[in-house]
């Protein structure tokens, strides 16, 4: 029988709160303790999961060997490092860092200590993009819209790091090409940072990428839309979906659960036009997240979401913040 991993959460805010609930109903954590600079906050919090609220970062570290790091992002280089010098395992929420230099550095650290750094990039393990694992991806052209309502809790950081780089990990993991080219525009509207941006990311393979993010809109969006060739794919990651269309050569295999929308061509050049609705695993995405770093940890793993592709996108979504400030803003 596998012995469980003992695990704490760093920061217990809204998020940290969702990391103590999962690691409460994970099987294979010893849920141990919780640390929050709020004392009050973190009484409520361990009262809540019947854990014990440390009254410091070192005694919680001294009692665990994994823990999830869910501080401001301005926080995370200090109580990850922190964590990894004191021997335990790091899940870290996105952004890594607020640099690429501390995360290189986060980077070096881990690998010195030997010790996982997962960084937390839930989208990956969105329902809607797990479904599409037996589907051989190619794209050519993503376009993205990420579309949230105005709360002013994380206007600490521009749209870029709080929406768009959730897309911009997703799309770094479905392009096997390293990025040529990114041009974007963006502007503040109701705080101090960026509220909405786009960006248009070429890479060297010649595949594209166009992202908008906001935080300003009226209804929430999380689509994504997949060309590559003879298949398109839409992504709901709000509502847990994804359907793909697809061509195939006529008289070549046709995978199963698909409708026969119709045919174009004719003759040898005839193929079928089938539409397809994967089948959506039932997870809860930050339960099957944070299982898979526990996972990681105990079999010595390389986690699903690197601390070098959490960098990658960092790198990408902070390169996308210079473009924008070097934009010529007509007002």
């Amino acid at each position: 029988m596998q012995t469980k991993t003992k695990v704490g959460v760093i920061g217990v805010g809204h998020l940290g709160n969702l990391h103590a609930k999962m690691y409460d109903m994970i099987p294979s954590a010893d849920f141990i303790g919780i640390y929050d600079i709020d004392a009050g906050r973190a009484k409520e919090v361990s009262e809540r999961y019947g854990v014990k609220a440390f009254p410091d970062v070192d005694s919680l570290l001294n009692a665990v060997e994994a823990v999830s790091v869910v501080t401001p992002t301005s926080n995370h280089f200090e109580a990850a490092s922190h964590a990894l010098n004191n021997g335990a395992h790091v899940f870290i929420e996105k952004p890594i860092t607020s640099d690429v230099a501390s995360a290189d550095a986060l980077i070096k650290l881990a690998e010195k200590s030997d010790r996982i750094v997962q960084v937390g990039h839930i989208e990956r393990f969105n329902p809607a993009l797990m479904s599409l694992k037996s589907i051989d991806l190619n794209p050519m052209f993503i376009e993205s819209h990420r579309l949230a309502q105005f709360n002013p809790r994380g206007t600490d950081v521009a749209v870029v790091l709080d929406l768009m780089i959730h897309d911009i990990d997703i799309i770094l993991s479905l392009i096997n090409s390293s990025v040529k080219r990114i041009d974007a525009n963006g502007v503040a509207i109701v705080s101090d940072s960026i509220d909405i941006a786009n960006t248009r990311i070429q890479f060297e393979n010649g595949a594209v990428a166009n992202i908008t993010a906001s935080r300003i809109s009226q209804k929430k969006m999380r689509k994504m839309r997949i060309f590559q060739r003879d298949t398109y794919i839409t992504i709901d990651f709000l509502q847990g979906l994804a359907e793909v269309y697809r061509l195939f050569s006529d008289g070549g295999e046709v995978p199963e659960l698909t409708m026969l929308l119709g045919e174009i061509g004719a003759g040898a050049q005839k193929k079928k036009i089938i539409y397809q609705r994967p089948e959506v695993p039932d997870i809860n995405a930050l339960e099957y997240e944070l299982a898979q770093f526990i996972t990681a940890v105990q079999n010595g793993a390389s986690p699903l979401v690197t601390a070098y592709e959490g960098k990658k996108a960092l790198e990408v979504a902070l390169e996308v913040m210079e473009k924008i400030k070097g934009q010529t803003v007509p007002w």
